[in-house]
């Protein structure tokens, strides 16, 4: 599993000229699913965006605090390109991807697991073409990422 996991002041997802889904501060996360990914994977993930200490204290710069700490918001978007593969040729390859009906369910509990949070999170629309808005706080990006096993 790997997640672009993006500190944001705000960040939208729009489908077909309609905001799907909207959020103020927060983290945006990009969410590629693998074809060996589980439920292992997941809730290691979940964990990490949550807790990870990407947020300033009230009294320095430095990362002191998580999404959780400042009752911030999450936006989801699902992302298979994650997993392309452009070490041969001119065109990526996608084959360590989760197809579509595997990774829909995976991404659909991913979404539900940080839901338990209690934070506010919105989403896109799985296998939709969307154009996301990341106003990006920092800049601050990581790649997180978690290989079955």
């Amino acid at each position: 599993m790997r997640v672009v996991i993006q500190r944001v002041t705000s960040s939208q997802v729009v489908v077909k000229n309609e905001v799907v889904g909207h959020i103020g501060r927060g983290l945006n996360l990009l969410v590629g699913i693998a074809e060996t990914d589980t439920e292992q994977e997941l809730d290691w993930m979940v964990q990490k965006c949550l807790t990870l200490r990407l947020f300033p204290g009230a009294d320095s710069n430095r990362f002191d605090l998580s999404v959780q700490d400042i009752q911030g918001s999450l936006l989801v978007i699902s992302q298979f390109t994650l997993y392309g593969d452009c070490r041969k040729g001119r065109r990526p390859s996608f084959d360590q991807a989760a197809p579509p009906t595997q990774a829909v369910k995976l991404y659909e509990k991913f979404v539900d697991k940080l839901l338990q949070s209690g934070l506010t999170v919105e989403t896109g629309i799985f296998g939709a073409h969307m154009q996301v808005t990341i106003d990006n706080d920092g800049p601050v990006t990581l790649v997180l990422e978690r290989h079955a096993g």
